[in-house]
Order: structure tokens, then sequence, then C-alpha cells
């Protein structure tokens, strides 16, 4: 939603070609609007610059919450 606004049904659709895409190209792309997080929390957020994908990066998740309580998360793997 930071990079396109909220696509109602196509958010988790785009969402999955994000994580394809990341795999693909071996680089995780900054949260958009995030310039700095809170050092008490032990959370590691890409900020500011795209990072390189750990080399062991051959899994990522994509989660999806909709309304109502429609939720799903896909498990993509390289191969």
């Amino acid at each position: 939603k930071g990079h396109l606004g909220h696509m109602q049904g196509a958010a988790g659709g785009v969402e999955a070609v994000a994580a394809v895409l990341t795999l693909h190209n071996g680089v995780v792309p900054p949260t958009v609007g995030c310039a700095e997080v809170d050092e008490d929390i032990a959370l590691d957020v890409v900020t500011g610059a795209p990072r390189p994908l750990p080399a062991a990066g051959d899994l990522v998740l994509s989660n999806s919450f909709g309304f109502g309580g429609h939720n799903a998360v896909l498990a993509l793997r390289r191969v």
C-alpha cells in the first residue's frame, strides 16, 4: 500500500508479485514512509535504500490481511 495505495482485491496479487521479484532480483525493497525505527523494537526493517537478500534467502513470506478477517500467507521459495 505504501508504494501503490490500496488496490482492494488486487492487493494480495501485487504483493505476491513483489515477493517473487524480491527472490528473482535478490534485493529486498525498503519500507516506504519509514525513515527510522524505534531502537527499543527488535525488528529488522529495511529503510532508505534496498538491501541485498541474504545468501540463504531462498524463501519469502507474502502476508495479506483483508477486511472481515480474510487473511492469507504465501510461502514462496526459489527453485
